[in-house]
């Protein structure tokens, strides 16, 4: 699994917005942004700094950037849940789930997914 660079709370807004549309105009991502907004300027620093993260590029369309994300969702969450598992659960899924399932029951139907997904981690393991 892949360690992404952390981003802080507003990039990380930033970023579900820009996930959501798949590609878009500053214009786009701050009619997405709720109230209260953030200055124009403001906004367009964080994605500059999505881009410098390598999680944003952009296409240039006369005086206008198109950005898009270089960074799917699925691979943040993954290194997320990665860094959570890591610095929380001393890198211990079962301890992971211990403690998600001590507050959230789980229902009939969550346990069967869950043991599928053992059978087949069992079945394709990997190096």
């Amino acid at each position: 699994m892949v360690t992404l660079k952390k981003l802080t709370a507003s990039e990380e807004a930033i970023m579900q917005i820009i996930w959501k549309l798949g590609k878009g105009f500053a214009q786009d991502i701050m009619s997405e942004i709720m109230e209260p907004k953030p200055p124009y300027n403001t906004t367009l620093s964080v994605v500059k700094a999505l881009e410098r993260k390598g999680y944003v590029g952009h296409e240039t369309f006369g005086k206008a950037n198109r950005y898009y994300p270089l960074i799917s969702k699925e691979d943040y969450s993954r290194s997320l849940l990665g860094r959570v598992v890591s610095h929380y659960f001393n890198n211990s899924l079962s301890s992971l789930v211990s403690a998600f399932t001590a507050d959230h029951p789980i229902s009939d139907k969550e346990l069967q997914e869950l043991e599928l997904l053992v059978q087949k981690a069992k079945q394709n393991p990997k190096s």
